[in-house]
Parts: C-alpha cells; sequence; structure tokens
C-alpha cells in the first residue's frame, strides 16, 4: 500500500429533478470502490453533493412558485434520502448553498483575480441553457445543436469575467504526457487533446450577468460565479480549503492521498482541463485519476430527464433489495464504456449470477451440511482429487480481484468472483456429495467435500462485501463464520477455520419470474 489516504468523489449532482439509476450507477460505483479501499485498510473519505446554482434551477423555480432555494430544498432532501435507502456510504455530502461553500469559492475567486489569472471581458456566443455551456459554431452539432445534450442554443451576449485557461495550456499538456494514466479510459484524453487543447484553448467565462441565482463575486456583486468555478472548487471546500487546512485538507489533499474522482463522460471536459488547470493555477496537487465512466443506454438511447425514459432506483429497490440493483450496475457495465439497462437484461441478471449461480450454491452447500452432519462439520483433509484445483482457483480468483478492483475495475472484479462461484458449483458436479452420502466409507470425504465449499463461499463472502450489502453478509451468517475469519486479511488463510457451522435459512435470492417481472419493470 503505496499511500495511507484514500479520497473519492462522485461529482456533485443537478438538483433540477429527482435522479435516476443513472446517477445512482455513478453513486454506487464510488460506494463500491470506497468500501473495497476500508477493507485493505485505508483512511477513506467519500465525498458526494449536489450543484444547486445556475439559471436552469431559477427557471424551474419560477416555473413552480418557489425561490430557488425551496426548489433545491425540496429535491436535495429526496437525493439524501435515496442515498440512504441505497446504504451509501459516503462521509460527507456538500451542497454548494451551504456557507462553508459559497465563502470558499467567493476566496479562491478572489484569489485568482488577485493573481491575474481572471480578466473582465464580453462573451458572444451560442450557449446551452441545460448544459450551462457555451459553444463556438465550429462545437455545435450537425443541426446546429448543444453538442452535449442535442438542444438548441441561444445567442447570447454578455459582459464576464474569463479566467485564462490558455496561461496554463502547455502546463496541462506537459502533465498530461507525465503522468499517463490521470486520464482514464485513455479513449477521452484523445478527445481532449484533439478537440479542446490543440486547437488552442479558449479562455473560460466564469461569470453570468443575465441571472441571480448563484454565489456573487466579491469585487463585483452584479456578477455571479459561473457554474465551474463553483461546482468544481467543492471537491476542496469540502476538505475546509481555504481556510481549515490543518484538518481533513491536510489529510486528503496530501501526497498522503490517493485521490479518485469519477464522473459521466459528458463533464469529463471540465474535470480534466478546467479543473486541473483551476488547481495549478492554486498551487496545489492534482487527483490521481479522474475516471469518466459512460451513460446507461436504454432501447430508445441514453436515459434523460427531458426523454421521459428513467427508471427510478426505488422502484428497483423496492422489489428486489439494494443487492439486485447494485449487482446490475457492478457487473454489468464496463466502466468507462456505456452500458445498457433493459427489464429482460436486469430480470436475467438477477436470475443467472444470484439466483442460481450464488443463492443457489449457498442453499445447496448449507442444506447439505444441515442434513448430511447436522449442521457441523470439521475439515478432515480427505482429498477428492478436485480439490488442489480448487484451492489454485481461490488464489487465482483473490489475485486477479485485488489487481482489478485496485484498477477500479469493478465489473471484471464482480465477474472474476462469480466464476470462482461457478467453479464451486462445478465442484459440486465433479464431487457428487450425494453419491459420497450413500457410502458409510465415504463420510471423511464428503465432510471433507463439504467444508471445502463452505470455505470457498466464506471468500466470496468477503469478497462480496463492497458489491452486495446483504447477500454477502447472509453467505457469512449461514456459515456462522466467526470474526476473526470475516475480516478481509482472512481470504489469505485457506485453513482458516477447523470447523464450521451453519444455520439454514430461507434462500437469500429467489428466481424471478421472467414474463412478470419485465412486464412490471416495462410499465
Amino acid at each position: 500500500m503505496d499511500k495511507k489516504n484514500f479520497y473519492i468523489t462522485t461529482p456533485i449532482y443537478y438538483p433540477s429533478d429527482n435522479l435516476h439509476i443513472g446517477h445512482a450507477y455513478t453513486t454506487i460505483i464510488c460506494d463500491c470502490i470506497a468500501r473495497y479501499k476500508r477493507e485493505r485498510g485505508y483512511n477513506v473519505r467519500f465525498l458526494t453533493g449536489t450543484d444547486e446554482h445556475g439559471e436552469k434551477i431559477e427557471e424551474k423555480a419560477r416555473e413552480a412558485g418557489l425561490t430557488p432555494i425551496q426548489f433545491t430544498d425540496g429535491i436535495v432532501e429526496k437525493i439524501q434520502d435515496l442515498w440512504k435507502d441505497l446504504r451509501i456510504s459516503n462521509d460527507d455530502f456538500i451542497r454548494t448553498t451551504q456557507e462553508r461553500h459559497i465563502e470558499a469559492t467567493q476566496k479562491i475567486f478572489s484569489k485568482f483575480l488577485e493573481q491575474g489569472d481572471i480578466y473582465k471581458g464580453q462573451y458572444s456566443g451560442k450557449y446551452c441553457v441545460p448544459c450551462e455551456s457555451f459553444w463556438t459554431q465550429a462545437q455545435l452539432d450537425e443541426d446546429g445543436n448543444c453538442p452535449d445534450c442535442g438542444r438548441p442554443v441561444q445567442e447570447r451576449v454578455e459582459e464576464t469575467y474569463f479566467f485564462k485557461m490558455s496561461k496554463y495550456a502547455d502546463r496541462l499538456v506537459d502533465y498530461y504526457n507525465n503522468h499517463p494514466d490521470f486520464i482514464e479510459p485513455e479513449s477521452r484524453k484523445t478527445e481532449m487533446l484533439r478537440n479542446f487543447i490543440e486547437p488552442g484553448l479558449e479562455d473560460l467565462s466564469v461569470t453570468r450577468t443575465s441571472f441571480d441565482w448563484g454565489i456573487p463575486v466579491l469585487e463585483d456583486p452584479s456578477h455571479v460565479i459561473y457554474v465551474w468555478i463553483d461546482a468544481l472548487a467543492n471537491y476542496i471546500t469540502a476538505l475546509g480549503y481555504p481556510d481549515n487546512t490543518e484538518d481533513l485538507f491536510k489529510e486528503f489533499w496530501s501526497e498522503d492521498t490517493e485521490i479518485l474522482q469519477i464522473v459521466g463522460k459528458e463533464i469529463v471536459r471540465f474535470h480534466v482541463i478546467y479543473w486541473p488547470i483551476m488547481l495549478m493555477a492554486l498551487g496545489l496537487r492534482l487527483p490521481d485519476k479522474v475516471y469518466a465512466h459512460g451513460w446507461l443506454i436504454m432501447k430508445d438511447g441514453k436515459m434523460s430527464k427531458s426523454k421521459g425514459n428513467v427508471v427510478a432506483p426505488q422502484k428497483l429497490t423496492d422489489r428486489y433489495g439494494i443487492d439486485a440493483l447494485r449487482h446490475y450496475a457492478l457487473s454489468q457495465v464496463v466502466l468507462g464504456q456505456d452500458g445498457t439497462y433493459t427489464p429482460e437484461l436486469f430480470v436475467s441478471c438477477v436470475n443467472t449470477d444470484l439466483a442460481n449461480n450464488l443463492g443457489n450454491l449457498l442453499n445447496r452447500t448449507v442444506s447439505m451440511i444441515d442434513k448430511y452432519f447436522n449442521g457441523s462439520i470439521k475439515a478432515t483433509n480427505v482429498s477428492t482429487g478436485f480439490d488442489e484445483k480448487l484451492i489454485e482457483q481461490a488464489k487465482s480468483t483473490i489475485e486477479t480481484y485485488e489487481k482489478e478492483m485496485d484498477l477500479y475495475h469493478v465489473d471484471k472484479a464482480s465477474h472474476v468472483v462469480f466464476d470462482y462461484l461457478s467453479s464451486l458449483n462445478h465442484y459440486i458436479d465433479d464431487t457428487q456429495p450425494w453419491v459420497l452420502a450413500k457410502d458409510e466409507e465415504n463420510q471423511d470425504k464428503l465432510e471433507n467435500v463439504l467444508m471445502n465449499l463452505a470455505l470457498g463461499l466464506r471468500i466470496c463472502g468477503i469478497l462480496l462485501r463492497p458489491f452486495l450489502l446483504d447477500g454477502s453478509l447472509a453467505i457469512l451468517d449461514q456459515l456462522c463464520i466467526p470474526d476473526h475469519a470475516r475480516e478481509y486479511k482472512s481470504i489469505y488463510d485457506f485453513n482458516a477455520l477447523n470447523h464450521i457451522n451453519v444455520q439454514k435459512a430461507d434462500p437469500i435470492f429467489l428466481r424471478l419470474d421472467v414474463e412478470k417481472e419485465v412486464e412490471f419493470l416495462s410499465n
């Protein structure tokens, strides 16, 4: 372990409406990684929150007959309730309307202004209100619309303060070259260089005068600080920067900290161009990695509120439990690529992985231990001829799991564990415990087979803790695993237990009726 601290952030979400499973996907990824790092002994800080200023919020509040803060308060409360319902393990939740953030952001802006990194000018360009982004004519899509969301843009002329991004462009490229793993996937770095930096990095408009819902510039209160300084600064203002830098900031923005920021691909530009430049201007270190994930794609394209094709996380968790949603999000989407959500895929994933591969294996193992040995077995070391291969598979599983999790490849790590569960199922087919049970002379061999299954499930129960919050606990509880053998470090000891006692219980995952559940999810 090179660094002792770990700081992970989600993007802060825009509370213009309730969140959908695309937002939950991002947060679940971060939660899984945070839980894994805690398992490995890191001192973890996990931040999420909401980005609450801007013209779009001001308009939405006006339409609802509310003040902007009344409007955002209602939605933010639902977001916080959602994260509690999903048992997200964040340590902090920052709102950009909190006084701690407002004061810090004003001081950051003043520092940029004092250093000469910001100057006043006039902006004329194509503006997308929903994305709160200015675009040049060349950057618009083939229909002349916003390249990010496809909506129409407005012609805007406005007095504004600009940040001298061009001043830091060469330094940013040098950083990319010297830190090849800073942006993942690699294709995003190529995209940033080709589309934004190599053509000449334009200075960034960082204030607005056309609306009031924002943080006022101290030196010129007719301007409010625009979203990208306001929003991006949250990652350090939440740690106490710039005034309280001796505690959290010193601990989690130091060189002793591994800093990971996970964002959606649509906002990667802001996090790997503007954010690093802001940090350079402040004289601060940069994150170790910005990982851009893809979108959850529906049958009719990207999930979005405007299309009306969003899926509420609660619809899935209320009917199938938290683990079903977590498993789908963490195993069925390759991090960095777009993934697909359909009712058919969701039901198939639950049935194949959770009900059949995991749930049925645990149920069979516990039932056989209960049936053949009254719920209590011990290690006999009477080999069947298949045991050595199973132990090698366990070692390989742990090694590959850790490698993939250390690279944040949560989908690959999940597959590794479920592949091992498949191996345990094959081990049952190979050893045929029901045949061994018929011969008194094979009792020691049978006991050893069941012990190997239980110990293999113990390993899976530990490895799956960052993934399946209820299922992993149920595995360890049904096998009555003592506390010392639940610790992560115990997975390396393949003889951790000489005895296993089981507690028979209901199956942890039930097989779903495909036709019935697809119909439910499609409505």
